[in-house]
């Protein structure tokens, strides 16, 4: 086990890990075989070569069809791990994820349930154009029966993702692009991290910052940054957005007054939008200022590097919404 991993080396461990360990797990997608070259970024490299090509099977460019046999293998008692290339495609089987996936546990009175794991990535900043960078994940979270999670690190995309794959429910495992190459701590063989519990990354008394996925590095920079300067910031890392641990939030929430949520999907009807309305329902009393949102604009990702640039949030941004915060006083309304 290395000390120190990135986390395509910390997916590709524990799905290594998943397969050795449990006959059930098997894994499913588009060019995921050693022959096609172990995924688009290699996250899957020489996992077919070790466990066969029957437990590691690239599929035809078909979303629609292999995620549908993944929900069919789940309810014959499989475990899948589906990966679906680029999240925009998820859109191609949302039929099979939404109305049935999602569903069966529900509609079969118990009876039946669905453990399997669809793995995605997203993430803007690689001039891949609209229909290959979006943030669906609010999508997801709006569905009642699916688990959504969105790991920001190397430990937590290990720990996370054998959670997922031992869960007897449908989970949305979202890894985001940019951080795939950025080193961390690495889990230990066989560690789990739950499902729907928050980890507090750091300590503080003024201002709640929370964010997950690709965000917690920009508002763990701006809380280091604003550390100095006197601003003591807890930062709280979601990691699960379906469901969200409510409980850490709030809780940090009254002991500082102030909160803000960064995240890089688009900011209306986001996650950011949903804590927001939760952190108001369940700890009004105790702000000192409306709960801040910093997130991407309201359009399409942009292909010109100018644009996307421009599309998504700045370290400017979450740092100007935090001093905002900081010096909100009645006056203000």
């Amino acid at each position: 086990m290395p000390k120190n991993e990135n986390i395509i080396s910390a997916v590709n461990r524990a799905l290594s890990y998943a397969l050795e360990n449990d006959k059930d797990v098997f894994l499913m997608g588009e060019d995921i075989a050693d022959e096609e070259g172990g995924g688009v970024l290699k996250v899957t490299h020489g996992l077919s070569s070790k466990y066969g090509a029957d437990r590691v099977l690239s599929t035809p460019i078909s979303e629609m069809a292999f995620t549908g046999a993944g929900v069919g293998a789940a309810i014959a008692g499989m475990k899948p791990v589906v990966e679906i290339m680029l999240m925009n495609f998820t859109a191609v089987c949302m039929d099979q994820i939404t109305n049935h996936a999602a569903k069966i546990r529900y509609m079969s009175g118990g009876q039946t349930s669905v453990p399997m794991v669809i793995r995605t990535m997203t993430g803007s900043g690689f001039q891949t154009g609209g229909q290959h960078s979006d943030f669906l994940e609010a999508w997801f979270c709006h569905t009642p029966g699916l688990k959504v999670v969105m790991p920001s690190n190397a430990k937590d995309a290990y720990g996370l993702l054998l959670s997922a794959i031992n869960d007897p429910d449908p989970v949305i495992y979202i890894e985001h692009t940019a951080s795939y190459w950025n080193e961390g701590e690495a889990a230990e063989d066989g560690e789990l991290i739950p499902i729907g519990k928050a980890n507090i990354v750091k300590e503080g008394n003024d201002i709640t910052l929370i964010g997950y996925s690709r965000s917690m590095m920009e508002i763990s920079m701006v809380a280091s940054k604003l550390q100095g300067e006197g601003i003591s910031c807890e930062v709280i890392d979601l990691r699960t957005v379906s469901p969200i641990d409510y409980d850490t939030v709030v809780k940090s929430v009254k002991k500082t007054g102030r909160a803000l949520i960064a995240h890089e999907a688009v900011k209306s009807f986001g996650v950011g939008a949903e804590v927001s309305a939760t952190i108001q329902e369940r700890a009004f009393k105790y702000l000192k200022a409306p709960v801040a949102r910093v997130a991407s604009k309201d359009t399409p990702v942009p292909f010109a590097k100018n644009l996307e640039t421009e599309f998504t949030y700045a370290l400017s941004d979450i740092e100007n919404a935090v001093l905002s915060c900081m010096n909100y006083v009645e006056s203000d309304k």
